[in-house]
């Protein structure tokens, strides 16, 4: 018996799309024979996207479709369409057609070889821009890569394949569904990646911008933060705060040290006043780090969540005998 697989996808504004879409992508699940549905998140489109949609349901009942009542964004239309799917496999991918809905054999069967993630690499998109948009794009993956320790050569590419064990506990806010690989490691997933092809939309407008790039810098931040602090948050508000404490020492040092090598008054200079701000700074940090601590411990505790996770146990049920 094959696996079966859920096809995730948000759509935004998408309506001239969707059928062209949905025919090509049931045409490769119908030839691959798993058992499929395909998940259709309408994130609150301004066209006729959802009666689109609802149409499309009427005479195909693998097509499941949840409206949005206004744009949430992208990774949460992923979110909600991963924590609606039912399948052992879970496929994301556009609507908009820029990816080919072929490759989505290619990821099933990548994933068929062992690999627990398997993300797609638009490997000649930016064929002909190359200093306008191939470097920016080339700059970013490696930042990302070596941020996250995931070698991903297309971390954009919403194309990727997920076991589901891998993603379902995932929650997912801002534009955090790029860096799911990066959550999935942490689960000990292997991780695999396959070029796929790209095609410039035909009907609609892309929703990517260069906006959408400044926002990944604090996501990514805030990716790295969780990742080495999220169960000691203490530590590292810890080392701000002695970090501020010792500029602040250093600071009034140089003052004194002015004051009685040079003659320079104590009020003559910012120095003791800056020296101050970092020391009122520094017991903040320390504050704010307690305040995490509480917090970390209020989110394991309330949920009866663990700081750790267990992949496999033996004997564990046993009696003492």
């Amino acid at each position: 018996m094959k696996e079966s697989v859920s096809i995730v996808v948000p759509a935004y504004n998408e309506a001239l799309n969707l059928p062209i879409f949905h025919e090509r992508v049931s045409r490769v699940m119908s030839t691959l024979g798993y058992p499929y549905e395909i998940v259709c998140v309408d994130d609150g489109s301004k066209d006729n996207s959802f009666a689109v949609l609802s149409e499309i349901a009427l005479t195909d009942k693998h097509l499941k479709v949840i409206h949005f009542r206004y744009n949430f964004g992208q990774t949460a239309a992923l979110s909600a369409g991963i924590e609606a799917a039912s399948g052992q496999i879970i496929v994301l991918i556009d609507s908009d057609l820029e990816n080919d809905p072929e490759d989505i054999r290619t990821v099933i069967e990548k994933i068929g070889e062992g690999y627990d993630v398997v993300s797609g690499w638009r490997k000649n998109r930016w064929k002909g821009e190359f200093f306008t948009r191939k470097i920016p794009s080339l700059l970013a993956n490696a930042l990302i890569s070596k941020v996250t320790g995931v070698k991903l050569n297309d971390f954009g590419c919403t194309l990727k394949g997920y076991r589901y064990d891998v993603i379902k506990n995932v929650l997912l806010y801002g534009e955090m569904h790029r860096f799911i690989p990066a959550y999935a490691k942490k689960q000990g997933a292997r991780i695999g990646e396959v070029e796929v092809r790209f095609s410039p939309r035909i009907h609609g407008k892309s929703n990517y911008g260069f906006s959408r790039l400044l926002r990944v810098l604090p996501d990514l931040l805030l990716l790295k933060f969780l990742e080495r602090f999220m169960n000691r948050p203490m530590h590292f508000f810890a080392y701000a705060g002695f970090c501020s404490f010792l500029f602040s020492a250093l600071i009034l040092v140089i003052a004194i040290f002015l004051r009685f090598t040079m003659d320079i008054s104590l009020i003559q200079t910012p120095l003791p006043t800056l020296s101050g701000v970092l020391l009122i700074i520094g017991t903040q940090f320390f504050l704010m780090g307690i305040i995490a601590e509480m917090m970390m411990r209020t989110y394991y505790e309330s949920q009866g969540k663990r700081p750790y996770m267990i992949k496999k146990t033996i004997n564990l049920d046993e009696e003492i005998i």
